[in-house]
């Protein structure tokens, strides 16, 4: 059964290059307790609508839901971070309720003016020039740094890097911005291994050490898994 990872990323906006040792991260755990069944633009002045979150998946096997995986991994993760100086500003710390929509999202990271915007899912899909093409390159190098390490965490295959323009949360933001998709929550192997604690901690710690190494920090610093 094969096991799958991709790694979504579209950078926006970004500051000078470099170590960034007071820097913020912004960190969205994909999907909420609800879907979200309204539209809004699919990007900034776009008279193409998508509707605001579909709700996301759940596991085949451990009927586990997407939001809630995403929050738990989302929450190791700032732990770790935080441990590290950083400082996390979360889009959401519980599934409770009705999802806030892309956009609402990405000016969360706008606002924290986030050093990088973490996206964090686990079903399937990246990015391409459109409203964000200027800093494109950026973009693929935060990619495969975070595709690094996370990969090296789990012992996952080299899927590569997938591109995409029709995502709202990236093309509405103007910060640094990644979508990792942590894998398929539909196939049975890789939904057991999701739904473990120590699979979401491997994951917490390759996102970690990620985000540090493209921030320029020490990704030693996030331990191993």
């Amino acid at each position: 059964m094969r096991v799958a990872l991709a790694v979504l990323a579209l950078l926006l906006v970004v500051p000078a290059a470099g170590a960034k040792q007071g820097a913020t991260v912004v960190i969205d755990p994909g999907h909420d307790l609800r879907a979200n069944s309204a539209t809004e633009p699919i990007g900034p002045g776009s008279s193409t609508m998508k509707i605001k979150d579909g709700g996301g998946t759940h596991g085949v096997v451990s009927g586990v839901r997407e939001a809630d995986l995403n929050l738990r991994v989302a929450l190791r993760l700032r732990m770790l971070l935080e441990t590290t100086g950083i400082r996390v500003v979360m889009t959401r710390t519980r599934t409770a309720g009705t999802s806030i929509g892309n956009i609402a999202r990405a000016r969360i990271a706008n606002r924290e003016g986030a050093a990088l915007f973490l996206r964090i899912h686990a079903c399937a899909f990246p990015v391409r020039n459109g409203w964000t093409g200027d800093i494109y390159g950026e973009s693929r190098r935060a990619a495969r740094i975070v595709q690094r390490e996370l990969r090296a965490s789990l012992g996952f295959p080299d899927r590569g890097l997938q591109e995409r323009s029709d995502y709202t949360g990236f093309n509405w933001a103007n910060v640094p911005v990644i979508l990792v998709e942590m894998g398929f929550m539909t196939n049975p192997t890789e939904d057991r291994l999701l739904a473990t604690p120590a699979y979401q901690q491997r994951a917490a710690v390759g996102l970690c050490r990620g985000t540090l190494a493209f921030l320029g920090r020490d990704a030693a610093d996030c331990g191993r898994s």
